[in-house]
C-alpha cells in the first residue's frame, strides 16, 4: 500500500474554557476541535485513538478508546469529518499528541499521527 492510497491529514484548534476553569483548584479546562481529512486514494475507517496529554509539571494521561465521539467514521477519499472534544489539566500549559488506528476497506490498518499541540490559557493584556 503505498502513502498516496492512505493519506489522512489531521488539523487541531484549542481554546481556554474559561468558565468551567478553577485556577485556584488547579483545574484547567481545554477544548479542543479536529478536523480529519481523507487526500488518499481509498475510504478509510477510524477504530481508535490513543492521546498523551502532558501537563506542565510532566504528569502524563494516556487515553485510549475505540472511534471519536463514540462513532468509527469512514471517509472517503476527499472527505473530512470535524469533532471537538476536551481535556482537563492541573496547570495552565500542557500540550497533547497521539495518533488514530486507522483501517482501508480492503483491511490494511495504518496509524495516522496526530503531531503535538499545546493546550495554554490565554496571556491576559493590559
Amino acid at each position: 500500500m503505498s502513502d498516496k492510497e492512505c493519506s489522512i491529514r489531521v488539523e487541531v484548534a484549542t481554546s481556554y474554557v474559561d468558565d468551567q476553569s478553577e485556577p485556584e483548584a488547579d483545574r484547567y479546562v481545554f477544548s479542543y476541535t479536529i478536523t480529519i481529512s481523507n487526500h488518499g486514494n481509498v475510504p478509510a475507517t477510524l477504530l481508535s485513538r490513543h492521546w498523551v496529554i502532558t501537563d506542565a509539571n510532566g504528569k502524563v494521561q494516556e487515553v485510549s478508546g475505540d472511534g471519536v465521539v463514540g462513532e468509527q467514521p469512514l471517509l472517503n477519499p476527499g472527505e473530512r469529518v470535524r469533532y471537538s472534544s476536551g481535556a482537563v489539566l492541573e496547570t495552565p500549559v500542557g500540550a497533547m499528541q497521539g495518533l488514530y488506528r486507522m483501517e482501508t476497506d480492503t483491511g490494511a490498518s495504518f496509524d495516522a499521527p496526530i503531531e503535538p499541540f499545546t493546550l495554554a490559557v490565554p496571556v491576559l493584556l493590559h
